[in-house]
């Protein structure tokens, strides 16, 4: 009965705060939910004879202790570092891990991690970008499944190899040095550069009109996401809503793709994710980019206020 009231509390919530933040269905809003799962809806999709669970740690967190039944998949498998870190893998890799992985274009891919949500994102994100809708990741990753109850084991499961097969990617989904480049030469209203580092990060250095928004707000403190309406209210109340063409990114794109998640969960559509992303944008010289005209500029004034409890995210 007590989860029932709160549920209705929530609802009723839910329902006030788009009457008076003006959020909710609309034009520039697509369906939302659906991508990010609770750890307890996991079950109901195992059940499905193509589904298959995926364990994002690194390998040596794996072998200590996974959910069982649960293949690994690591970031390191699905990006190359070259020119740059972390950069999106190409078709004939990605057809690879995953066919080995046991996973061809029909299957339901379910992704979990240890490291609030950003690897399972990351590869949430590759997915989609090779037109793998079928994919979904795990709220609160490998703690949250504990919780629920999930068999932790320390044996890999027997994998039948398959075939997968993937199309070019969808370039729609990424931003590219020009893009970036031509808002911050002429910027566009319609247009929003996302931060989404550590206020630390954003303060040594950030491409010029950015809006901060540190990836760690899209969730709670459990490690859990949070749910839909907080993301629409959130974002918000930073000017960033669902009408407007939004390019983010972090310092490797890891992070960037966590956010990029909870925003089309959201509803957002008009998303972007910088893959190259900082790393690239301090790096480049006017030798090195032909259509830069002069040294890239870098924006060393912030306006935003700070995001609560910033704690520098590894490796994104």
């Amino acid at each position: 009965m007590q989860k029932i009231l709160i549920g209705a509390a929530f609802v009723a919530a839910a329902a006030v705060l788009a009457l008076v933040t003006g959020i909710g269905p609309g034009p520039a809003l697509a369906d939302s939910g659906g991508y990010i799962i609770d750890a307890d809806e996991v079950e109901q999709y195992l059940e499905l004879d193509n589904a298959v669970l995926v364990d994002m740690q690194d390998p040596e967190d794996y072998a200590a202790g996974h959910i069982a039944g649960a293949v690994n998949i690591t970031r390191n498998d699905i990006v190359v570092n070259n020119p740059y870190p972390n950069l999106l893998a190409p078709g004939e890799v990605i057809e690879e891990v995953l066919g080995e992985s046991g996973i061809d274009n029909e299957t339901l891919v379910l992704i979990y991690d240890n490291s609030n949500n950003m690897n399972a994102a990351r590869l949430w994100w590759t997915l989609l970008v090779y037109g793998h809708e079928e994919a979904k990741v795990v709220s609160g990753g490998v703690e949250a499944l504990k919780r629920a109850g999930f068999t932790v084991s320390t044996e890999a499961p027997e994998v039948t190899a398959k075939t997968y097969r993937a199309p070019e990617p969808d370039q729609s989904y990424i931003a590219t040095i020009e893009d970036i480049m031509a808002q911050v030469e002429d910027p566009q209203d319609n247009v929003i550069l996302l931060d989404t580092r550590s206020m630390e990060e954003h303060e040594s250095g950030t491409i010029p009109g950015s809006v901060l928004v540190n990836y760690e707000l899209n969730n709670f403190d459990d490690g859990t996401f949070k749910p839909v309406q907080h993301i629409l209210l959130q974002y918000k109340e930073k000017g960033i809503t669902a009408d407007q063409d939004i390019m983010i990114y972090c310092a490797v794109s890891v992070r960037g793709a966590q956010t990029f998640l909870a925003l089309y969960n959201a509803g957002y559509r008009n998303l972007q994710l910088y893959d190259a992303a900082w790393v690239e944008y301090s790096d480049i010289q006017v030798d090195e980019c032909e259509q830069v005209d002069a040294d890239v500029p870098v924006e060393e004034e912030v306006e935003e206020e700070e995001p609560e409890e910033q704690i520098e995210a590894p490796g994104g």
